[in-house]
């Protein structure tokens, strides 16, 4: 007969839980219809799990019997909306939820593409100005 240790049973049953938590219509909604407009919500899924345990002898314990086991698991969970998708007659939109920043590197995170696109767009006015400006050159002189 094989041996099965604990700590598979353990990870069996966290494994099951989580399972019967999640399923495809977590992640993609059910549709919410009103006034003619459809709106699906979608979710980001986040999850880990961890068990760990150990085998011991006990005092009284017989040679030919097995060790003691302790142990224990966790799940943990984070579901976040991401996004809805609106379908209104033949047109389909997707419109991003997008949640605040949490600290300020995010916000500067977020900021720096936008600040890009200024300096890059001052850059460029400054070179046009530049080359559109007639030479004024005391060594040319007419």
């Amino acid at each position: 007969m094989e041996y099965n240790h604990p700590i598979n049973d353990l990870m069996s049953t966290t494994m099951e839980k989580i399972r019967t938590m999640v399923d495809a219509n977590t992640i993609i909604g059910a549709p919410i219809q009103a006034e003619g407009v459809t709106l699906i919500p979608v979710s980001r899924l986040s999850f880990g799990f961890a068990s760990g345990g150990s085998d011991f002898t006990t005092k009284n314990q017989k040679p030919a019997a097995p060790n003691s086991f302790g142990g224990g698991s966790g799940a943990s969970a984070k579901l976040e909306p991401v996004a809805f998708l609106i379908i209104k007659g033949e047109n389909v939109r997707l419109l991003p939820v997008a949640p605040p920043p949490g600290t300020t590197v995010d916000r500067v995170i977020e900021m720096v593409p936008e600040v890009v696109d200024k300096v890059t767009g001052f850059i460029e006015k400054q070179q046009e100005k530049k080359a559109a400006a007639p030479c004024v050159d005391p060594d040319i002189a007419e």
